[in-house]
């Protein structure tokens, strides 16, 4: 089997990329990335015979193309802005397809995936990916589902990558589209900040307020479990307390609808000017907690009575206790690890759906759990009976 890993050479992918070289059964591993010097400092950090790098710009449809022909699967981890213009080369290069993001731009190339008999996997990491395999486990335990609230905790510097930094103001464009709530059938959108609530995540997270966020297991749970009658999906998602706060701000004065501003003789865009500035500035590269936490509350009846069922994730502290999950990559190894697993899984042929598809229509929850345990990371859940 064969990999390309596009976007390989980001902070995030590379611990992907890591997890295939301790892991997997790939017999070639190749980071294709914009960045050649990157590029090949990641392969010399791996040194392992079966990787190596190629240049590629996804801008450039046709090389990008030929450069993955013959590859069983690309692991895409490219920004949100690029993945419609990456899914489409992976499609007509004839390979199956994952990426991290899963906003939408994918499905535009589904009937390609479909002729080639190969599989789309968008939006498989954190959150989406397993937050998903974690709802549609308790679902599988009930016989009606009734309400599902995804939470998580990013605890990440704000502007540690272009990606991340991207990723920070798409969530809370105000006018985004997709930043929705599921109903009594109907998705409704609300605005930045909406539907505060309080969610208690493991130590040393602890309680956070978290609010609505654009992500895929709204409309991809309310497929899945649209059999089991399913009325209420909720996502929520914060990041460490800092951040909220600026991104708050930010909101609260109008920034983050990126206005057109002159300095100079330049018109540019002021979030524009303000994302640049954190990515380059101390603040914005570094936090005082770092890694990730999952939290999902699904309730609904069993044989008649009323259920709940909480489930959590915990992973190796970043306080350097751990060998590789000190600091910043107690974040990155968290996203990049579901991805690499759920990668080799389709690389497989264990995943039989073709076109572009949800992780519930790709992974039974178990198998998906199982790999994470043997890298140290455990889902926990709890069974609440309700009166």
């Amino acid at each position: 089997m064969k990999v390309f890993c596009l976007g390989g050479a980001g902070n995030i992918c590379r611990e992907a990329v890591l997890d295939l070289v301790m892991y997997s059964d790939f017999e070639q591993i190749t980071i294709g990335d914009f960045h050649e010097e990157e590029g090949r400092k990641v392969v010399e950090w791996l040194n392992d015979p079966r990787v190596d790098f190629v240049p590629v710009n996804v801008r450039d449809h046709a090389d990008t193309v030929q450069r993955m022909r013959g590859y069983d699967i690309v692991m895409d981890g490219t920004t949100i802005t690029l993945n419609g213009l990456s899914t489409a080369a992976i499609a007509e290069a004839g390979c199956h397809g994952i990426n991290l993001n899963g906003f939408g731009e994918e499905n535009a190339s589904d009937a390609i995936f479909r002729d080639h008999g190969k599989t789309c996997l968008p939006g498989f990491g954190m959150t989406p990916g397993l937050t998903q395999m974690m709802a549609m486990h308790a679902a599988n335990q009930l016989d009606e589902v009734d309400e599902v609230r995804v939470s998580h905790g990013s605890f990440r510097p704000i502007a540690f990558s272009k990606s991340i930094t991207e990723t920070t103001t798409y969530e809370y464009d105000p006018d985004l589209p997709g930043r929705v709530v599921y109903e009594n059938g109907e998705f409704i959108q609300v605005p930045p900040f909406a539907r505060p609530r309080e969610i208690k995540l493991p130590e040393p997270y602890g309680k956070t307020i978290q609010y609505i966020i654009p992500h895929a297991e709204t409309k991809t749970l309310a497929q899945a479990l649209s059999p089991k009658g399913v009325k209420l999906i909720e996502v929520r998602g914060t990041w460490p307390k800092q951040n909220m706060e600026l991104v708050k701000a930010l909101y609260d004065y109008g920034f983050l609808r990126n206005d057109l501003i002159t300095v100079g003789e330049t018109k540019v865009g002021i979030l524009d000017c303000i994302s640049q500035y954190l990515y380059n500035s101390r603040e914005g590269k570094e936090t005082e907690l770092y890694g990730y936490s999952l939290h999902v509350e699904v309730t609904g009846t069993k044989d008649g009575r009323k259920v709940g069922h909480v489930l959590y994730h915990t992973h190796p502290a970043s306080d350097g206790s751990v060998a590789d999950w000190a600091g910043l990559r107690a974040y990155t190894r968290n996203v990049g690890i579901p991805l690499a697993i759920a990668t080799e899984q389709i690389a497989k042929g264990n995943v039989k759906a073709t076109g572009v598809i949800t992780p519930e229509e790709a992974f039974d929850p178990a198998v998906i759990f199982h790999e994470l345990a043997k890298r140290q990371i455990y889902i926990h859940g709890e069974k609440i009976e309700m009166t």
